[in-house]
């Protein structure tokens, strides 16, 4: 759906430690980086779309991500990574069937009060 997402952060060294160790069960790592006013940017090996990270003054108005997993192991993993990384629960890893049979999903809240997920839409999986 798009190309890349680029915010701001508060703290950038923080963000990016959360983002580089809560993604990592997704396999999301770095493509490239500068420095911190430039950012950081993240996508899994070979993925058509990237997150991009960089460091602001401004207090970011808070966003919701969802990244795409392809097994529940991934989701699960997801969030025993997010949390370890400093992350607040925000919705265990669980089936979310007021969306659809098979969404299954985690929530965290990153650094920067940001609402992380993880999704898979596979069935069973």
């Amino acid at each position: 759906m798009f190309d890349h997402v680029k915010f701001g952060a508060s703290d950038y060294a923080a963000s990016k430690a959360f983002f580089l160790k809560a993604l990592a069960p997704l396999g999301v790592a770095v493509v490239s980086e500068g420095a911190p006013t430039y950012g950081i940017e993240l996508s899994p090996p070979g993925g058509k779309s990237s997150l991009c990270i960089f460091q602001t003054n401004e207090k970011p108005a808070h966003l919701h991500m969802a990244f795409v997993a392809e097994t529940r192991q991934q989701v699960d993993a997801f969030h025993r990574a997010a949390l370890e990384a400093g992350g607040k629960d925000n919705g265990a890893p669980g089936l979310r069937a007021h969306y659809h049979a098979n969404y299954y999903a985690a929530f965290v809240i990153g650094p920067d009060g940001h609402n992380i997920e993880a999704v898979c839409h596979a069935a069973g999986v």
